[in-house]
C-alpha cells in the first residue's frame, strides 16, 4: 500500500479578505483615502503596460480589480472559493472582469499566461507565501506586483500593539511582517528582479483608523513623505518585480 503523503492545507486566506466584514476596515472617508493611495501607486507601476492582461490573485476584495478595469486593463480575478466573487459581482456581471475559482498557491493557468500577476492583501496572510510568489512568477510573462507590510518600519512594534489594534479594528487578525531582503530573495529564486518599490504610509494604518480624520491623516502623511520618512521606513510596500531577460 502506498504511503500517504501529508499535503499542506489549502490556502484560503482570500476568503476573509474578500468578505464584507474585511471591507468594513476601509469604510468611510479615511478608508477611501487609503484605497486611493494604494490605487495611485499601483497605477503608476503599470503606466508602461497599458491594456495589459492581468491576473489578480486573491482579489475578490475588489480593491485593485475595480480601478484596473476602469483604466482599461484586461482583468481576471482568481479566488479560492465562489464566495470570493461576492464583492466584485457587478464587475463580473457587466463583463468588466472575469472571475475564476482555484487554488491561489497552485494557479490553474499555464506558464506566462498573463502579462502581469498582481496580489494585494494576500502575501501577509498566506502561510505558504513562498509558494504564492513562485506561482505568481510562473504565470506572469512580464511582471509581478505585490503588497506587503515590512518590519523595517514602525510596524516593527506592531506585535506589541496587536491588542490595541484589535480593539480599534475589531476584525483584525495575525499577519506576517517581511524584510525587504527576504521578499527580494524569493523573487530572485524565481527569475524576477524587483524594479520599483513604493511605500504607502509612514504612520501605522491603525492610527489613521483611530483618528477618523482624513484631512489630518493626509496632512501627517504629506509631512512624513516630504521629510523622506515614508521612502525610508514606510509600510505597507507595493513592489513590482520584472522577469529577468533571457539570453
Amino acid at each position: 500500500m502506498a504511503k500517504a503523503v501529508n499535503q499542506p492545507p489549502p490556502e484560503t486566506a482570500d476568503i476573509e479578505t474578500s468578505s464584507d466584514d474585511y471591507a468594513s476596515r476601509f469604510a468611510g472617508k479615511t478608508g477611501e483615502w487609503m484605497l486611493k493611495t494604494q490605487e495611485a501607486v499601483a497605477m503608476s507601476l503599470l503606466k508602461d503596460m497599458p491594456k495589459a492582461g492581468i491576473l489578480d490573485v486573491g482579489g475578490g476584495h475588489g480593491q485593485i480589480a475595480a480601478p484596473l478595469s476602469r483604466n482599461g486593463f484586461k482583468v481576471t480575478v482568481l479566488g479560492s472559493d465562489e464566495s470570493c466573487r461576492h464583492r466584485i459581482r457587478g464587475l463580473v456581471d457587466s463583463g468588466k472582469c472575469v472571475f475564476k475559482t482555484g487554488n491561489v498557491v497552485d494557479l490553474p493557468f499555464p506558464d506566462r499566461a498573463f502579462d502581469v500577476c498582481i496580489s494585494f492583501r494576500l502575501l501577509t496572510h498566506c502561510s505558504q507565501w513562498q509558494k504564492l510568489v513562485s506561482e505568481l512568477c510562473r504565470v506572469a510573462a512580464r511582471s509581478v506586483i505585490v503588497d506587503y507590510p515590512t518590519s523595517q518600519s514602525l510596524n516593527r512594534i506592531a506585535p506589541l500593539l496587536f491588542g490595541a489594534k484589535k480593539r480599534i479594528e475589531r476584525n483584525t487578525r495575525t499577519w506576517t511582517l517581511f524584510r525587504h531582503a527576504d521578499v527580494r530573495e524569493q523573487f530572485g529564486r524565481n527569475g524576477f528582479v524587483p524594479s520599483e518599490k513604493r511605500a504607502q504610509f509612514f504612520l501605522p494604518m491603525v492610527l489613521h483608523r483611530a483618528l477618523k480624520c482624513r484631512p489630518l491623516s493626509a496632512a501627517l502623511e504629506d509631512i512624513c513623505s516630504a521629510l523622506g520618512l515614508t521612502h525610508l521606513w514606510g509600510s505597507p510596500v507595493i513592489m513590482r518585480a520584472d522577469r529577468e531577460r533571457e539570453e
